[in-house]
């Protein structure tokens, strides 16, 4: 429910509202839940400091010194969670009143949209494509709508589609503004079983027949001579010789599209699109995505300049042609401050996801739910995002300098974006040289030092003083693909824990640099992301240490008829508990089942991803090792996707990752076994059992959790079973385990 004491409308004297933000009302039962939840927190390290200071046994002092660390990390986690929960408030945006508020379309800002993408295998180019089309599509001024596509895979097979997309889009922008369409993305209008018209039917046939010629030139990885339709895109695709590779090659940029020239079937104008592949040298070292990005930025403000700027995904397809609209509804409101307000953050959504949403794809708590209660607005998410330019280049206060005046946001570009001087300029700053000695990726643009540089750009600015909002629709704005593979999931997640940590742990780490920048709650809120792979400590302790103490008959939890026995129940439940209905009360398919499947996603995270995430962390800060940036494969398998739909995990790669989740299956189901089996000796003895009741229940947890890593290792044949060779590692791993624990 929504507490409309405390509303805020935008409305002015003279201006119907644009936006109203109204706190939520389970705020209050939050706060009151949060004491306490902080009283309970309390009396358990009273009870640890008790137990430490007169241990039964060295075994007794080893596990509660352990268990003394678990909860430590776990009461910081809950700590900084606490920031989400406070002041969780509702957005909702007019935009109907808009034009009323700016005069009409003429007052709508110029928007430029950066996609990018790196690999055409990974990431096939129709998918990019589809996006590109969906946002061009946008109901917008056309004139004032510049799509940039970054290829930071440098490779003719992207440019072929985008030329392929050039042709095909004046066609379909009209198509979707005489029929009103809400899906601007072909592939998903089609596949919305669309047909009985005979205009549909033509247009159809044409992008099956664009969709044909791309696909078949991926497969061959080249594009054919017979593709080739004039001199221009002969002259264009001509630069890819032998001695162009990936890492090794010139800046290109080709407009595809240009507004001032170029007319759809209708005569109307269509949107400017521009193909870049920014210089690349195997002896200069480069940027990932956040280096793509920033040289999209440069190479923008020579050619357009537009005030805003929309990052998206390659596989981010708009899903609502209003977007914009919706946007500007925070970025063009005149009530507000506008000279602190950064960007507009709309959640990352995902079509194709099971019912069950087995792998925690939707990522709910990161992507709905903790935004909506961080008090100066939500962190950038690295898509979806609409940017003020201005806030890229400095604090509100004050600009950075620059080494080109054509940089400045205040810029005004002119002559035709197709001008040599205008291409020239632009090759210059898309050189892999250019950013030496200049303050791109530190003090301007996306910033450069963390793998994760969607995250440390949204700290880094609201550490400057810019404020953001949260816009999420009942609509999605945008609608991606989640990794449907396990061990895809779990590469990118441990991606991010390295890039996390990176930013946990540095001169900027949250809880130095950004309490003082930021203020407590929105310091405690950006802690929570930059040390969330801690939580492999507290998950690795507790998958571990209480079951191998219940093997060997030890009890280190309270016994059922002692007080601190509830404490414990209190706040396993109640941590539980609170996160189902932050869930559930979420709306946008937050079920139950989905609420289970996350939680146990939550703890596959913590023993694989962050484990192996911090493991190479700490090496790479050691020197011993270093990470580079891994694409997340868009490419989809039939035999997956199958059994992904049946809600079947997918375990078909040899990877050390699996072997301590097996192992730690293992593990759960002996100790509870074993647990079962003492119980029954002791109770049929007379003897006491109540010390092993937590043990016991634990266990049990760890082995309902794990049903679907038994399942893959013991029951299962088909090709996405657990490999022999990762159950029998596995399994010795936890008979020496068990033997070292014996002897010791």
């Amino acid at each position: 429910m929504v507490a409309p004491r405390r509303s805020m409308a935008s409305a002015t004297a003279n201006h119907p509202p644009l936006n109203s933000s109204k706190l939520l009302r389970r705020a209050f039962l939050n706060r009151a839940f949060a004491l306490a939840y902080a009283c309970a927190l309390s009396a358990l390290f009273y009870h640890h400091l008790e137990t430490l200071l007169r241990p039964t046994t060295a075994a007794n002092a080893v596990a509660a010194l352990l268990l003394l660390l678990a909860d430590a990390v776990l009461a910081f986690m809950w700590s900084t969670t606490q920031s989400f929960r406070l002041y969780p408030t509702r957005n909702e945006e007019f935009p109907e009143n808009l034009e009323k508020v700016v005069g009409g379309t003429a007052g709508f800002p110029a928007l430029d949209v950066f996609i990018c993408t790196a690999d055409p295998y990974k990431e096939p180019p129709m998918g990019v494509v589809n996006t590109a089309l969906s946002v061009m599509a946008y109901e917008y001024p056309v004139e004032k709508l510049s799509v940039y596509v970054s290829d930071d895979g440098g490779s003719e097979l992207t440019l072929f589609a985008f030329m392929e997309a050039a042709r095909f889009a004046g066609h379909w922008l009209p198509f979707c503004r005489e029929r009103n369409l809400m899906e601007r993305s072909p592939e998903a209008y089609f596949a919305s079983n669309h047909c009985g018209s005979a205009e549909i039917d033509k247009i159809k046939m044409m992008y099956e027949g664009m969709k044909m010629r791309v696909e078949h030139a991926v497969e061959r990885g080249k594009v054919g001579e017979e593709y080739i339709i004039g001199d221009r895109e002969r002259q264009a695709l001509s630069k890819w010789t032998d001695e162009f590779t990936r890492q090794n090659h010139p800046a290109i940029i080709e407009v595809l599209l240009d507004n001032c020239k170029d007319r759809d079937i209708t005569g109307n104008v269509m949107p400017n699109l521009i193909y870049l592949s920014r210089e690349k040298s195997k002896n200069v070292p480069h940027q990932f995505k956040a280096g793509a990005l920033n040289a999209l930025l440069r190479v923008s403000a020579v050619m357009t300049n537009a005030p805003i700027i929309l990052t998206l995904d390659c596989d981010m397809c708009s899903n609502d042609p209003e977007t914009p609209r919706r946007a500007l509804c925070y970025l063009a409101d005149p009530s507000t401050d506008q000279s602190q307000f950064g960007y507009v953050q709309f959640p990352q959504r995902f079509q194709g996801i099971n019912e069950g949403d087995i792998y925690c794809g939707d990522f709910k708590r990161l992507f709905q739910i903790n935004p909506t209660g961080m008090k100066n607005g939500p962190s950038y998410v690295g898509t979806g995002c609409f940017f003020r330019r201005r806030s890229l280049f400095g604090a509100p206060s004050a600009i950075v300098p620059l080494e080109i005046p054509e940089l400045s946001p205040e810029h005004c570009p002119e002559g035709s974006i197709q001008s040599e001087r205008t291409l020239a300029l632009a090759r210059k700053v898309a050189g892999c040289k250019y950013e030496d000695n200049t303050n791109w990726g530190h003090k301007v643009g996306f910033r450069y030092g963390s793998l994760v540089e969607d995250y440390y750009t949204g700290y880094k600015l609201q550490c400057e003083g810019w404020r953001s909002a949260f816009c999420h629709p009942e609509r999605a704005a945008f609608l991606g693909d989640a990794p449907i593979c396990l061990i895809d999931v779990l590469n990118q997640n441990k991606r991010w824990a390295i890039g996390l940590l990176e930013v946990g742990f540095s001169k900027f780490s949250p809880v130095t640099y950004g309490f003082r920048s930021m203020g407590l709650l929105m310091g405690l809120s950006y802690a929570h992301y930059a040390f969330w792979p801690m939580w492999c400590v507290p998950i690795t302790i507790y998958a571990f240490v209480p079951q191998i103490a219940l093997i060997n008959g030890l009890s280190i939890f309270p016994k059922v008829s002692e007080p601190w026995f509830l404490l414990y129940i209190f706040l396993f439940l109640g941590a539980y508990a609170q996160d189902l209905v932050d869930f559930v009360l979420s709306g946008h398919n937050g079920t139950p089942r989905r609420w289970w499947n996350d939680q146990r996603m939550c703890l596959v995270r913590g023993l694989t991803s962050y484990v192996f995430g911090t493991l190479e962390y700490t090496l790479k800060s050691l020197g011993i090792a270093a990470q580079g940036f891994n694409i997340t494969s868009k490419v989809l398998d039939d035999e997956q996707s199958k059994k992904y739909e049946q809600g079947v995990f997918e375990f078909g790669a040899v990877s050390p990752m699996f072997v301590l989740l097996a192992l730690a299956a293992i593990v759960n189901l002996a100790s509870l076994m074993q647990g079962l089996m003492v119980a029954v000796v002791r109770m049929s003895g007379g003897g006491d059992t109540e010390g092993l009741v937590l043990q016991i229940l634990l266990a049990g947890f760890g082995v309902v959790n794990g049903w679907p890593i038994y399942e893959a290792m013991f029951i299962r044949r088909d090709k996405g079973r657990m490999p022999t060779k990762v159950t029998l590692v596995s399994a010795f791993a936890a008979s020496l385990l068990y033997t070292a624990v014996s002897l010791a």
